[in-house]
């Protein structure tokens, strides 16, 4: 299972993101929910860092299934706002449609 936490602060500002895990949806190169996921995920890290001023730190680690994102500033900008409002949008629907048993996401607050 992919578990999905999103991180906030008592102001319900993003303050970041972590993946890990697989799906366990099917074999190793062939599962969809692992790779959507990934995909979304890793989108949003390169979009941020590519298309914002906001400063980010991020680790990976394929072996487990780790993406963790985190911001440095006390705030972030109105697009790094959207992108995080549209991975988690993106893996709630990927959640509808595969089901709790392949990714869980929940909310933190930091």
């Amino acid at each position: 299972m992919i578990n999905v936490t999103i991180f906030k602060d008592s102001s319900d500002l993003y303050r970041g993101f972590s993946l890990v895990g697989h799906a366990g949806y099917a074999e190793s190169g062939s599962d969809i929910v692992c790779a959507a996921a990934s995909m979304l995920s890793t989108n949003a890290v390169n979009s941020i860092e590519k298309l914002t001023d906001d400063e980010i730190s991020y680790n990976v680690d394929e072996d487990t299934g780790l993406l963790s994102m985190s911001f440095s500033g006390k705030s972030i900008s109105n697009e790094s706002k959207l992108l995080v409002d549209s991975l988690v949008i993106g893996l709630e629907s990927i959640r509808e449609s595969y089901g709790d048993t392949y990714i869980k996401i929940s909310y933190k607050e930091v």
